[in-house]
């Protein structure tokens, strides 16, 4: 798992499972700590991903909307078609925050 910061940005690169919960959590949770804008988890490059590892986002989302700070969100991009029926499935879709993709131009 390639782990990349850029601001409010945190990309993830490679699997994305039980192996790598406890870096991506560290790193979810200092992110969170340092600013007040909204963290995006770029999941575009990740290629796969398991039930603990989204349970990991899915507790950050909410430490996010409890901590008081107006705005704060953590925000999923790039969600293929797996991890969304898997955020479905586990019932998680209710939790976490997928962002919404950018309009096409005409």
């Amino acid at each position: 798992m390639q782990i990349l910061t850029d601001g409010r940005h945190l990309v993830l690169r490679g699997d994305f499972d039980a192996r790598s919960t406890d870096r991506v959590r560290a790193v979810v949770y200092e992110l969170l700590e340092t600013g007040d804008d909204d963290l995006v988890v770029d999941l575009t490059d990740v290629d796969s991903v398991d039930l603990t590892a989204l349970r990991v986002l899915a507790v950050a989302t909410r430490q996010a909307a409890r901590s008081g700070r107006p705005g704060r969100r953590l925000q999923l991009r790039g969600c293929n078609g797996a991890v969304r029926r898997l955020l479905h499935r586990s019932h998680l879709i209710r939790v976490v925050h997928l962002e919404r993709a950018a309009p096409v131009p005409a």
